[in-house]
């Protein structure tokens, strides 16, 4: 069982033109996420292998690749190969999620899948047995700096009931909108690894900001047992 809250924060809110500084800054973190979207399945272009084995390069922080792209089946185990140790696809948009799962880990990486806002828990009754983790969006994917949707709360307890009934222990991780207002209150409600971007690369010392979400989601953890 996790025992402890785990901090992601998203270099989709980093400073580009000083990236390897920015990784650097946030050294104190459990993972690095990194959103790789593709112009397609959302609206907007970040990055792809390349720059992700440059980050892997440089940090041995792990690197948490969440793909919004179109075809995963035929491109995450390529992010897997370029150095992510957890590779993330949408539901919404695999034809072959089972096929998929398995090509990431025949490719080294842990891997999982991810929930958009509109898109039941009931969908991963199939595969909850074969998934590293499953990423539950609190905001609709393509930009950061969004506003929380509180039916997040909700899904992760299902998410969390869902597990339980079936003895799995997946990372269970929420992206969108967090912040120091609301982190106790998604890992009271099931959340585990916890992304943030504009919460941390706005904050004036970025790793400080890592571990004081750390310690309130910690705080949410002991108001689940």
């Amino acid at each position: 069982m996790q025992e402890d809250v785990l901090i992601a924060p998203s270099v989709l809110g980093a400073d580009f033109l000083h990236l390897g500084d920015e990784v650097a800054s946030i050294a104190n973190a459990d993972f690095i996420h990194c959103d790789v979207m593709d112009g397609t399945f959302v609206p907007n272009l970040s990055f792809g292998p390349g720059i992700i084995s440059q980050i892997a390069s440089a940090t041995d922080v792990p690197l948490d690749v969440h793909l919004m792209i179109d075809n995963p089946d035929a491109e995450a185990a390529r992010y897997a190969k370029a150095g992510a140790d957890i590779v993330t696809f949408h539901m919404e948009a695999a034809r072959h999620a089972h096929r998929t799962l398995y090509a990431i880990k025949d490719a080294g990486a842990r891997a999982g899948v991810v929930l958009n806002p509109a898109t039941p828990v009931v969908s991963l009754d199939s595969i909850i047995e074969d998934v590293d983790m499953v990423l539950i969006m609190s905001v609709n994917p393509g930009f950061g700096g969004q506003k929380f949707i509180e039916t997040a709360y909700r899904k992760l307890r299902q998410l969390q009931a869902l597990c339980f009934e079936r003895g799995v222990e997946p990372l269970i991780e929420i992206d969108g909108g967090i912040n120091e207002a609301n982190i106790e209150q998604v890992v009271a409600a099931g959340a585990n690894v916890i992304v943030a971007g504009s919460c941390v690369f706005n904050a004036p010392d970025h790793g400080a900001m890592v571990d004081r979400l750390r310690e309130l989601g910690r705080k949410g953890l002991e108001r689940r047992r």
